[in-house]
């Protein structure tokens, strides 16, 4: 899949002192993409919008 165009964002909850974070970008049409922020060159997952809302939805659940 082809995220060239990817604005990629990091979670609100980085500490930003480069500790273990993932950014998320969602603005590409039909695909939400996670990568490892320390990786950004690497592999990236990737999930309908209605998975990814899903997904945050449940963790937000387990608090």
């Amino acid at each position: 899949m082809e995220l060239s165009g990817a604005r990629w964002r990091k979670s609100s909850r980085s500490s930003g002192n480069g500790g273990a974070c993932v950014e998320v970008a969602d603005n590409l049409p039909g695909v939400v993409a996670v990568r490892d922020s320390k990786d950004p060159a690497g592999p990236a997952l990737t999930f309908t919008p209605a998975a990814w809302r899903t997904f945050v939805v449940r963790v937000a659940e387990r608090g």
